[in-house]
């Protein structure tokens, strides 16, 4: 499995640390930032988004302050699924229900809790019942026609 990650300068450090633990287990891309240097989060949101849209990964993790910008960002890139999420049970969740393909995080989250959304999120498989798969071609329908 590959995974991309990406971050902005607050999410750098957490962005790190996942990737470091991550590594052992799975591919992993790195859409930046690279530095500490104060930065833009749409940059590498776009960038993840289009990566995950364009199958270069399997799943993303966005990281920024609070998570939440991040994922706005990541949202406007036409076919991606972003949620940002606190816990294991959220990461869960979203993948089962929304069928999310990007994951976002607050750079405040501990290391351990935020490696556990994240194994939980890219192992969890999307939903088979009808009611998840009409609501998200819903979602993809009005995407496309607007």
């Amino acid at each position: 499995m590959k995974l991309g990650l990406a971050s902005d300068h607050r999410g750098y450090h957490l962005k790190q640390q996942l990737i470091n633990y991550l590594k052992k287990e799975y591919e992993i891309v790195d859409y930046g930032t690279n530095s500490l240097e104060s930065t833009d989060y749409p940059d590498y949101a776009f960038k993840l988004g289009e990566g995950v849209r364009n199958k270069e990964v399997d799943y993303g993790v966005a990281i920024c302050g609070s998570g939440i910008g991040i994922s706005i960002a990541c949202n406007k890139v036409k076919g991606i699924r972003c949620a940002k999420v606190t816990d294991k049970e959220e990461a869960e969740i979203t993948r089962n229900d929304n069928d999310a393909n990007i994951v976002a995080l607050s750079e405040k989250i501990p290391i351990e809790q935020a490696l556990e959304i994240v194994k939980t999120f890219i192992t969890t498989p999307s939903s088979t019942l009808e009611k998840h798969k009409k609501r998200i071609e819903k979602i993809t329908k009005y995407e496309e026609e607007n």
